[in-house]
């Protein structure tokens, strides 16, 4: 070997196959002359192909969490307005009925912002389609807020002392205000839960992993805002059953949560556990507990009954707002997509050779 030789620097050289089959490890190697080489392949970690996300992330901003909420408040306020009408509790029948309505005015210029033009809102009526969240979505949408659209204006005209310019039509709003009622409330409990199927019917990995009890955790939570929502607004010699209805309401939500993980992928359920989405969700636990709590044993106190619906309300909305982040993040990582197909494709190739056996034997 040559002066020269001896002062070459170390020289990038693929890998190779040693005599035994093996790759030799990535990085510097010796050489057949003493020297270090380098691998002309570095050592990398798998993300995608060509860098491009697995599933791709869905278009949706923050419009899209708020209607969630104002959705779930709506829906939850629509039954309790008919409790009140059915058990002769005035202030909170109106309190209910314009909470709601509130709501799904405001939830429905979120869906229209979110949409970018008013009329994709109509296009999305001219089709009745059941196997399409969206489109029965939209009737659902359109159906409770004729329901709460008629119903409020009745409450509007009664609070106004009948100044309303309606003329010969006050009679015919005073007869159908009982029927809008129950109307709306027939459509509130799809309208509180329909949004949690809407988000699983997509490729989406940790709503999909959640699409059997995403619903339920959605309910509970659209019942705490609702009731929330009544506590602030009512006087408490009306809410007796509401603040009962809340307590019950965050039970159902920590139970439904906690199964609602306990029945995820181990890989997927870490997106509501860390980032954001957990600290929203872990959040969204304290809050509830705590108004809760405080609904059922201070809630004859008006201020208690405020500060507690003021936890369950903001309770709800740290849930929606934190399963539509964990959502967000966890198709930015291939690994919520790719291990949980490994596990299910070694399950299923486990379960037909169990049942292989069973045949032979």
């Amino acid at each position: 070997m040559s002066d020269f030789d001896e002062l070459r620097p170390p020289q990038p050289t693929r890998r190779r196959r040693r005599r035994d089959g093996k790759r030799e490890r990535r990085g510097w190697r010796d050489g057949g002359d003493g020297a270090r080489e380098m691998s002309m392949v570095p050592d990398v970690e798998f993300t995608s192909y060509y860098g491009r996300p697995v599933v791709k992330a869905p278009p949706w901003k923050h419009e899209v969490p708020a209607y969630l909420f104002l959705g779930g408040v709506a829906g939850g306020s629509g039954l309790i307005a008919l409790g009140a009408q059915l058990t002769g509790l005035d202030a909170l029948r109106r309190n209910a009925r314009l909470g709601g309505l509130v709501a799904i005015g405001l939830g429905g210029a979120a869906l229209v912002r979110d949409l970018g033009r008013p009329e994709r809102l109509y296009n999305m009526l001219r089709t009745f389609k059941v196997s399409s969240p969206m489109s029965m979505g939209s009737w659902i949408l359109t159906g409770y807020s004729v329901g709460a659209g008629v119903a409020g204006a009745a409450e509007i005209d009664r609070i106004s002392g009948d100044r309303l310019p309606l003329g010969p039509l006050r009679p015919v709003l005073r007869a159908v205000e009982p029927w809008a009622g129950l109307e709306a409330a027939v459509f509130s409990p799809p309208l509180a839960s329909y949004t949690a199927v809407l988000l699983s019917d997509t490729a989406n990995p940790t709503w999909n992993d959640a699409h059997r009890h995403l619903p339920f955790v959605f309910v509970s939570s659209a019942t705490l805002a609702a009731c929330g929502l009544a506590m602030i607004t009512t006087p408490t010699r009306e809410t007796g059953p509401v603040r009962a209805l809340a307590a019950i309401a965050v039970v159902g939500d920590i139970v439904a949560t906690k199964v609602m993980e306990h029945g995820m992928d181990p890989t997927v359920v870490e997106t509501l556990d860390h980032g954001t989405a957990g600290r929203l969700l872990r959040t969204a636990e304290r809050l509830a507990a705590v108004g809760g709590a405080a609904a059922l044993f201070g809630g004859r106190l008006r201020p208690v009954a405020a500060a507690a619906g003021v936890a369950l309300l903001a309770a709800s909305a740290c849930t929606r707002f934190g399963v539509f982040d964990a959502g967000i993040e966890s198709v930015k990582d291939p690994r919520y997509v790719i291990e949980p197909q490994k596990r299910r494709l070694a399950a299923r190739r486990a379960a037909g050779e169990t049942g292989d056996s069973i045949t032979t034997a």
